[in-house]
């Protein structure tokens, strides 16, 4: 428990962060949980993980790639314990491979759409954004990619230290220059958190307006997102929630103002109108496309165990 605990914080903290990071750390975590327990019998054994689903579960609403890599987890299947924890095992070690498989398949799929000589953009610190750059880059086309601050949490300085470490020339922006750089860019690559059942785009707060201003300037904007950041909740009609994270974060001085109040969300939503195309593992999809994704790569109700 105490390890499960350990992730748990760290995922709430964003010591681990990025949603496919949190997925994998999450699956990891389950796995093995359900490899250490004693329980008495089959009974208990589902009780306990359903627990410990619960705990990562609520460590950061908004991301979808928590409570979907949770669900194919909590998938499993077995009448006595050992079966069920085999079996749980399995699944966890078969979303951790199919997500980094992922990773390096829209790599492949979006650097397809990178021209040689283009400037990028991209904002925060997205795995598989990243992954778009760098296998364009390896086929040797020059690229060039500015990069956001992406405050308060600075994930663009990791961005930009991975980039530099690649030998890809980078600039580091603070957010609000992005208007005026973007005549600039050729095209816009992020990540995704969730993807709705509308294409619409739930990501790092600020990347709505940068789609703003790409698209009042006529820059193709990419989101590059797994099939398992889509979000089944929202074929039904539920909006994501937008978690708001501490104050400190902002305004580490906070609690010395009287008559302050700082707000912290940590997400935005991008409309699917701002979108050109979502770069999935199953292929260059318009926005419109999501709810076919969502139907048929995760089904209408993700069936199986869920805590």
């Amino acid at each position: 428990m105490d390890q499960l605990l350990d992730t748990a914080e760290k995922i709430r903290s964003m010591e681990i962060r990025g949603a496919a990071l949190i997925g994998r750390a999450a699956a990891g975590a389950l796995k093995e949980f359900a490899l250490a327990i004693d329980p008495s019998g089959i009974e208990e054994f589902n009780a306990q993980v359903d627990m410990a689903a619960d705990i990562l579960l609520n460590t950061r609403p908004t991301a979808v790639s928590l409570s979907n890599a949770i669900r194919m987890v909590m998938r499993y299947r077995g009448d006595e314990v050992e079966s069920a924890r085999t079996s749980l095992a399995k699944n966890a070690d078969g979303f951790v491979e199919r997500s980094l498989m992922a990773v390096e398949r829209i790599g492949e799929i979006g650097s397809r759409r990178v021209r040689d000589g283009d400037v990028i953009l991209t904002h925060c610190n997205s795995s598989v954004a990243l992954s778009i750059i760098k296998t364009a880059f390896d086929a040797g086309k020059d690229v060039k990619v500015i990069a956001t601050e992406s405050r308060p949490r600075y994930q663009g300085h990791l961005t930009v230290k991975t980039l530099d470490g690649w030998g890809i020339e980078t600039e580091l922006v603070v957010d609000s220059a992005v208007r005026s750089v973007i005549n600039e860019v050729d095209e816009v690559i992020v990540g995704a958190d969730v993807v709705t059942a509308s294409g619409s785009l739930v990501n790092k707060i600020g990347t709505a307006a940068i789609a703003l201003a790409a698209h009042e300037a006529r820059t193709s904007f990419m989101v590059a997102a797994e099939t398992y950041k889509f979000s089944p909740e929202t074929l039904m009609g539920e909006l994501v929630p937008i978690e708001e994270r501490a104050a400190e974060e902002v305004y580490p001085g906070i609690s010395e103002l009287k008559h302050v109040r700082v707000r912290n969300p940590a997400f935005d939503v991008t409309p699917h109108q701002y979108i050109d195309v979502i770069c999935t593992e199953v292929g260059a999809i318009p926005p419109e496309m999501s709810y076919l994704v969502i139907k048929e790569m995760l089904g209408w109700e993700m069936e199986g165990r869920v805590p």
